[in-house]
């Protein structure tokens, strides 16, 4: 079954019950923008007086399924008293205060509920759309990408955005995941910071980010849970939409930033649609710059480039491909259509370059129908090294990476738990840990792994240990 469609009844399975108990190591393909639920985040905006919400037209039962909600914390002097979006005298495009749209939404609509439903389907994507109504990857990817227009004006506001990384990092420890790689995206120079104005400095966010993930380890450490989290690192990345020039512009920013936070910066990459946007090849000019800046400099940021997310067979977006192992990228991101090339498959293994698998992002964007369908069995048996990732979950439902996990065991007629193991040691061998940081590592899995494995067996085996 396809995921979304199968979701309910993966989580009363025995098998799904099992993995959530596994220990995941390392998750070294997430997209920030896209890690904590629906819910949740708008729980978040709910705190905040300074966000507000508008809509192009009055919500009604003709607009609802149409019209998207628009969020953004607006400086004090521009904060409204507007009372409903769903009034027929709203005017189109007025900011209402969130406690004011959310309470005073259409009881015909649901009521507070149904804003609640309204928005939180804006930032998904439903069974309906990703297998009938945009059933192809371009379309599916117009709705992918609408739901950021909705979540960024939120998460995008730093005093929630605090909080909003706080919740990611403690999911993850929750599922099982101990490591975070995510790709954070740098576009614009300033964030709206809590004066409701853009006047936050990257070298701020990180510093927030930083200041977080010191919080919740000693949080954690307190609890007793010092194992559960080594920690978080982010892959500096914009948007392959860029003009070379710009881009120029964002390789010198993230070449600061490591300067000043080299504990932070675990790669970089180019990030958005690889069929419609444009290739690598498009900056190999100040890719290839960037890597001798990096020499003058001292400072090693190895590329973890996005390629193969298509199903073209020699489009530019299969050729990025090619594009990013000339590069020398540390990592690819999806690799879907890399089973198309033997020759590449053996100078990723030969490079011991790691393959970022999103399974269940990659059926959820029409790459694939389902699972079994999923391209995967050729990687692992050509020797390559993958790594299993979630990509967009609060997008997709599969916070964690218990789903995906699921979806690659029940698959397979072959795959054991020796084959997860694998893909949980190699979470951890690809990332960009230092060596000791890996040993440690190892050795904290090693513990949680033998855990794991009693667990099993104290709750759905038969074995009596002989003394």
């Amino acid at each position: 079954m396809e995921f979304l469609t199968a979701r309910q009844k993966i989580v009363g399975t025995k098998i799904f019950d099992i993995l959530s108990k596994m220990p995941k190591g390392g998750l070294l393909h997430i997209h920030l923008g896209a890690t904590v639920r629906p819910d949740i985040l708008l729980n978040l905006g709910l705190l905040y007086p300074a966000i507000h919400v508008r809509a192009s037209a009055p919500i009604t039962e003709t607009t609802i399924k149409t019209t998207l909600p628009i969020f953004s914390a607006l400086p004090k002097e521009e904060w409204t008293a507007t009372c409903s979006l769903t009034d027929s005298s709203y005017k189109p495009d007025t900011w209402v205060p969130l406690q004011n749209a959310r309470n005073n939404f259409s009881p015909a609509l649901g009521g507070p509920e149904g804003f609640d439903r309204w928005v939180i389907d804006a930032m998904m994507i439903n069974p309906s759309e990703a297998y009938g109504t945009h059933n192809t990857p371009d379309l599916i990817w117009k709705k992918f990408q609408s739901t950021f227009t909705v979540s960024e004006g939120m998460y995008g506001y730093i005093p929630l955005w605090t909080e909003y990384i706080r919740q990611f990092f403690l999911s993850s420890v929750e599922d099982g995941i101990s490591y975070t790689e995510p790709r954070m995206i740098f576009f614009g120079d300033f964030v709206t910071g809590a004066d409701g104005r853009k006047n936050v400095s990257h070298r701020d966010c990180l510093a927030i980010f930083d200041r977080v993930v010191k919080e919740v380890k000693e949080d954690l450490t307190k609890q007793g849970r010092g194992d559960d989290f080594l920690g978080s690192r982010i892959i500096y990345s914009t948007l392959r939409l860029v003009a070379p020039e710009q881009l120029e512009h964002y390789l010198e920013d993230c070449l600061a930033l490591a300067q000043e936070f080299p504990h932070l910066i675990a790669g970089f990459d180019l990030v958005g649609a690889e069929d419609s946007l444009k290739p690598l090849i498009h900056y190999a000019e100040p890719l290839l710059k960037f890597i001798e800046r990096q020499k003058e400099l001292g400072l090693y940021i190895p590329f973890m480039f996005h390629a193969g997310e298509t199903l073209g067979d020699g489009s530019p977006a299969d050729m990025n491909l090619y594009d990013a192992i000339l590069l020398g990228t540390k990592r690819i991101g999806h690799g879907f259509s890399l089973y198309k090339h033997p020759r590449l498959m053996e100078l990723c293994k030969e490079r011991e370059i790691c393959i970022e698998v999103c399974p269940i992002s990659n059926e959820i964007l029409r790459l694939c129908g389902s699972m079994p369908m999923h391209p995967l069995p050729a990687l692992m048996n050509q020797g390559l090294h993958v790594a299993l990732c979630s990509d967009d979950p609060s997008i997709f439902g599969n916070m964690g990476l218990s789903f995906d996990f699921f979806q690659v065991f029940v698959a397979s007629e072959v795959n054991t738990l020796a084959t997860l193991r694998e893909f949980v040691w190699d979470s951890i061998r690809f990332s960009s840990l230092s060596d000791d940081e890996k040993s440690r590592a190892y050795g904290m899995l090693e513990r949680q792994w033998s855990k794991f494995i009693q667990y099993i067996l104290t709750t759905y085996g038969k074995v009596e240990y002989a003394h």
